[in-house]
């Protein structure tokens, strides 16, 4: 898998300790649905180096890991790397069924058909919506965390 960073205790995205995987890849729709250059949060992440690990590598990382009780992809744009993700969560069942969050900036009704993959596995967590520059940050229940735009939220998919 092609990632941009790992964070192995994040206490920021979800409300349980996280290992957070940077996905690699952006079509950066936040930007062009506003039609604002350089709103990214992460345009920094997105010219960093690429890092190539295995799944098994990821894995073996967040087993290792003591505080962790979940795994958190975000960064970029996870859904652009959804086979590999895909494959991150069957292999992570048979050892573990700790929650697995996928931080996205598409709404559902723009990735059914990967949403219907992720219904596969247990405990999976998506946040859905682009982040809009000016709206209110709310507290989502579901992650336990403040969200940067008032039109994001995060859904139990399984």
């Amino acid at each position: 898998m092609i990632i941009k960073g790992i964070t192995f205790e994040d206490f920021l995205q979800y409300k349980k300790p996280s290992m957070f995987i940077a996905t690699a890849f952006c079509d950066f729709k936040c930007e062009k649905e506003c039609g604002l250059k350089g709103i990214c949060q992460n345009s920094v992440l997105a010219k960093s180096q690429d890092i190539n690990i295995s799944t098994d590598r990821l894995i073996l990382l967040y087993l290792n890991n003591n505080i962790s009780k979940s795994v958190v992809f975000g960064g970029l744009e996870p859904m652009l790397q959804i086979n590999d993700i895909l494959e991150f969560i069957s292999q992570f069942r048979k050892t573990c069924d700790d929650d697995v969050v996928i931080f996205t900036g598409y709404y559902k009704n723009e990735i059914q058909e990967q949403i219907n993959e992720l219904k596969k596995y247990k405990n999976i967590i998506v946040k859905f919506g682009r982040f809009i520059p000016n709206q209110k940050s709310h507290k989502d229940e579901v992650l336990g965390v403040n969200l940067a735009s008032d039109n994001q939220y995060a859904e139990k998919i399984s």
